[in-house]
Parts: structure tokens; sequence; C-alpha cells
């Protein structure tokens, strides 16, 4: 047996992998597991409402062609300087985020949102270009009180959709080492959780999980993802819940990042298991704790 950095047990493991890439089926299966986890949850109505966004989302990202990347000279200097390539502020938004606005608006089924939903929508569709993009900033330069909550969930899909398109472009060539500890390599956004993994060099391994680009990056177990102390580590947990949800937190900066564990269920996916166990977030809240990044699918900052 190998002992690996993070204090996990492994076989022969040559090399951490450092990074693992946005995928494009990502958004199909994100809406799979919502719909496998909405049946008689308490969330259930909002979870199959997040399961038809991300569906959206998918058939939005598999119509939607190229979109300029960095070139690879500016690669190869975000490489070098540790700068993620795809940096929400240093990018130039393309304006087809718009049109993939529309089309996963378009593709809800209004007949089974609720009325807040669908006044939401009806705001949406009379908001000026001006308006949509003041938006668009406030939700990704974490200005989520500047925000029309109601919003914010269709808003920050199609930038998902914009930001998970430009990842798989790119592959393994948006990782740039060196980076701001606990941002994303690729757009330098905060996590939505961590999962461990299991199977092959990455078992056991923690990596965060992007909320915006999907992106994952290794960053080792009990440690904190948000100020890099491993002194005051602790983990809380709902009593009765599932072994494979924890809440890591850190009483040094009062940070916390849910920790999903692959070994105790195989069909994690952290964005949607993350909506659907938002007691934790409150039990964590009220100990004084916060989250060190928002879930798109819900109104950030909720």
């Amino acid at each position: 047996m190998t002992i690996i950095t993070d204090g996990s047990l492994a076989g022969q493991v040559p090399q951490i992998p450092p990074f693992r890439p946005a995928t494009a089926e990502v958004f199909a299966q994100r809406a799979a597991r919502l719909r496998a986890l909405a049946p008689g949850h308490a969330m259930e109505t909002y979870l199959r409402f997040a399961a038809a966004l991300s569906q959206g989302q998918q058939s939005a990202l598999d119509r939607l062609g190229a979109l300029p990347v960095p070139d690879e000279h500016t690669l190869t200097a975000c490489r070098e300087h540790g700068m993620p390539p795809l940096s929400t502020e240093g990018l130039h938004r393309d304006a087809r985020w718009r049109e993939v606005l529309r089309e996963i608006v378009a593709a809800l089924d209004r007949d089974v949102l609720p009325r807040e939903g669908a006044e939401a929508l009806a705001r949406l569709s009379s908001m000026d270009v001006a308006a949509l993009e003041a938006s668009a900033d406030g939700l990704l330069q974490g200005r989520f009180d500047q925000l029309d909550a109601a919003l914010a969930p269709f808003i920050g899909a199609a930038l998902q959709v914009y930001w998970v398109k430009l990842a798989v472009q790119l592959g393994e060539a948006a990782y740039a080492s060196g980076h701001q500890y606990g941002l994303c390599p690729v757009c330098a956004s905060y996590p939505v959780a961590s999962v461990v993994r299991i199977g092959g060099a990455a078992q056991g391994l923690r990596y965060l999980v992007c909320a915006l680009c999907t992106s994952q990056w290794h960053v080792v177990r009990v440690k904190c993802t948000a100020c890099a102390s491993t002194a005051k580590i602790s983990y809380l947990s709902l009593e009765g819940a599932k072994e494979s949800l924890k809440a890591e937190v850190c009483a040094e900066c009062q940070t916390y990042c849910k920790v999903f564990y692959m070994e105790k269920d195989a069909y994690v996916e952290p964005a949607a298991d993350d909506l659907a166990t938002l007691a934790l977030d409150m039990l964590v809240f009220d100990e004084g704790f916060h989250r060190l990044g928002p879930n798109l699918l819900l109104s950030p900052g909720a």
C-alpha cells in the first residue's frame, strides 16, 4: 500500500491527478440525480424544477457552437503565472450567453411552475440587455444582495452553460497550477462542494467542484478549503443522515464546505446533492459558519 499526501490509503499511485476537466454530459447527469433524489423529499417540487432546469442546460449546451477561447500564447502565460485562463473577471463574455438563457427559459414548462416562478420568467423576459448584463455581473462578482433572487437560478444556469462550454473546449489546457488557493484553477470561481472520489488514481482523494464551470481540482483532506488551515477542522452532520455527507468546518475562518463521499454513495453529483441537503446548511449556519461558495441552482446567498 502507498500512503498518499492527504492521509488516504490506496494502491500503487504514481502521481495524484491534480485536475479533472469539465465534461459535456454534466447537466444530464445532474438532472438524472435530481430526479432520483426528488421523490418523497421535503423539497420535491424544487428538486424537480432544478432537474428540468438542468435538462434545459444540457439541451442548450448540446446546441451551443464553439466559443472564442484564449489562444495558446495566453494559455501559456496563464500556466506560467498561475492565472485561471477563463477567469470571470478577465474573460470577455460573449453575447451568446443571453441566447443560452432564452433557450433554457423557452424549454421550461410554465404550466408546472409555481406562481412565483411564472412571475419571475415574466420579469426576465422584459429585461433589456443592460439589465441582463448587470445581473450577470452581479452574480459572477458575488454581489448577491443586488440580484433579483427569483431570477438568479435562471441567469446562473445560462452562465454555467457558457463557462462549461469554454472549459470543455479547452479540456486539460484550462488548468492553471499555482492558482489562488480555494478558487477554481479554470475560472477563479468558488466551489459548490467537494467530493471524495473512488476508482483508479483518484481513489480516496478529495476534489473541489467549481460552482460555475464544474471543473474539479485536488485539495488534501482535513484542510480548510478557504484559508488552508489544518489546526481547527471538524465535521458536522445531521443525526440519522447518510454517511455520504459531512460539513467540514473551520474554526479559524468560520467557513465550511460540504464533503460528499462516493465510497458511501457512488451516484453523488455535488451540485444536486448539495441542493438536496440544505438542512445541513441550516444546522451549520446556526453554529456560526458560512459557506465558501454558492449553489447556482438556488438563489446565491440564500
